[in-house]
């Protein structure tokens, strides 16, 4: 029996027992149930929602008919840019399947970036409107700045996309840009905002050092940081400081190496994640692929994540990862995997076109 003072009267066990069984039984309150609690939008500080899977149109065969295919699959985030070279026919696979689809623009949720050579602040608008006339848009989801490496001005008459070295059929060097900072980059950057061309701004490939500077100025906070994510590279510090400032992270190269095989960028890899053993058993034990894994494991972080395939058979595969959880032990073993192995590094792949930008280091 228990004293109740508020009633002074007796209580029995008995009286508990519903609630016991409520605890025990109920599934939204049982320890053992899996929820996937994960958000299948990511929130940005304007209040609008990013989509936590995207499609990255890296390194895309047939980009119109892949991009047009993968809206018909209810894809809704496309991850774009200037150097990817290929916006026009991205563009044209976005009209195409929005139209097949019965898709409007405000349904879905379009990235470009800003090359290194259009960070003088005269520059970026240019850069933008060109993306927003080969993509066939009138604004932009989300904007970022791509790398925190300034070049030197190519004028779009002469070549777009610019690339990386300045005169490829010269000396065919990077030609680096000093005279500009990245707050006078961003300063460019906060007014598309204000000029309604885009709806958020970020960065991609930024360290913490670099963001710590520019939020000392930004009038308008980065909404997202674009960086590389996979288990092999699992930068969990740089994602709890960006959470910590309020900072959305994306995941590039979710998938690990795979993507930079014909690039010699895989360090010797292959496809690494999707054979290793311990991404195969979790895979296993789920019923599910190696990629959904991988990917499931992006977004229980709280992160988004950009897979690209050319493969229309991956499409619903690689946007199928809300119906299962990942357990803590799954999440560890994975964590476990870090090598911190990085296979996009402009220190190391510009060394090769006369640069030096070890940003990471």
């Amino acid at each position: 029996l228990f004293y109740s003072r508020s009633s002074r009267t007796l209580i029995s066990p008995l009286f508990f027992a519903p609630f016991f069984l409520l605890l025990i039984f109920h599934p939204t309150m049982s320890s053992s149930t899996p929820t996937c609690p994960s958000p299948t939008t990511i929130p940005l500080p304007n209040g609008s929602a990013m989509p936590a899977v995207g499609f990255g149109c890296w390194k895309l065969s047939s980009p119109a008919s892949i991009v047009e295919a993968a809206v018909a699959a209810g894809w809704r985030h496309f991850d774009s840019a200037c150097d990817y070279g290929n916006e026009e026919a991205v563009g044209e696979g976005l009209r195409l399947g929005m139209a097949k689809a019965g898709v409007g623009r405000d349904d879905m949720f379009i990235t470009s970036k800003l090359w290194n050579t259009y960070h003088r602040p005269e520059h970026v608008e240019e850069a933008c409107r060109r993306s927003l006339k080969d993509l066939g848009l009138d604004y932009l989801d989300l904007y970022l700045i791509h790398f925190p490496i300034s070049l030197k001005h190519v004028p779009m008459s002469t070549r777009y996309p610019p690339e990386w070295t300045h005169d490829p059929d010269g000396d065919n060097v990077m030609v680096p840009d000093d005279g500009v900072t990245i707050a006078e980059t961003w300063s460019a950057m906060e007014a598309l905002v204000e000029k309604g061309l885009v709806k958020n701004i970020g960065v991609a490939n930024f360290p913490a050092a670099l963001l710590l500077e520019l939020l000392k100025t930004a009038k308008v906070k980065p909404a997202v940081n674009q960086i590389e994510l996979h288990p092999h590279l699992s930068q969990r510090r740089l994602v709890d400081f960006c959470k910590a400032k309020g900072i959305a992270v994306t995941g590039f190269s979710p998938l690990g190496s795979g993507s930079y095989v014909e690039l010699s960028m895989d360090q010797g890899r292959g496809v690494g994640l999707l054979k290793d053993p311990a991404v195969l058993s979790i895979a296993s034990k789920h019923g599910k692929t190696p990629a959904q894994v991988l990917l499931r494991w992006g977004v229980q972080r709280g992160n988004a994540v950009i897979p690209k395939t050319s493969s229309a058979a991956r499409l619903a595969e690689n946007l199928d990862v809300f119906g299962f959880e990942l357990e803590e032990e799954d999440m560890e073993a994975l964590y476990g995997l870090n090598l911190n192995a990085r296979y996009n590094d402009p220190g190391v792949f510009c060394k090769g076109m006369g640069g030096d930008y070890p940003i990471w280091d």
